[in-house]
């Protein structure tokens, strides 16, 4: 997997929304997290700026949900129900990415991925690192 990639197509399951997105730091920037949505969400997020997202089809197809702060922006393909991508809380002037709506990536590419304290969030004045979610292939 090459960590440094910075720009990739991506889209939901059914392929209805389309997007391009230049990453800010490749794939260095991959986490998960513990709050209460990430939590049941599952996915692993990537990091780019709020330009760094063009969709190219089904923005029409997006839906938005909003909790909490209403500060998150998260939005999902209302065919299949795939998280695509989310404003975020800790840093409104980015997106987070879901991997696994990337071409050619999936979470389960990464040995290891740092798991952020989202229950202690960040602009609450308490960010930290709540754990390592770790990946090993049995071997074939």
């Amino acid at each position: 997997m090459q960590s440094d990639v910075a720009e990739l197509d991506g889209a939901c399951h059914c392929g209805a929304v389309r997007f391009r997105v230049n990453l800010t730091d490749g794939l260095h920037t991959a986490r998960r997290c513990t709050c209460s949505y990430c939590s049941m969400r599952g996915a692993v997020a990537v990091s780019a700026n709020l330009d760094g997202i063009s969709l190219t089809a089904g923005e029409e197809l997006l839906t938005l949900y909003q909790f909490g702060t209403f500060t998150a922006k998260h939005y999902f393909c209302s065919r299949c129900g795939i998280y695509t991508h989310h404003q975020r809380r800790s840093n409104p002037n980015q997106y987070g990415v879901n991997v696994a709506c990337l071409d050619g990536l999936s979470p389960f590419d990464f040995e290891e991925v740092p798991v952020n304290d989202g229950i202690h969030h960040p602009t609450d004045g308490m960010s930290r690192v709540d754990g390592i979610l770790r990946y090993e292939r049995n071997p074939a």
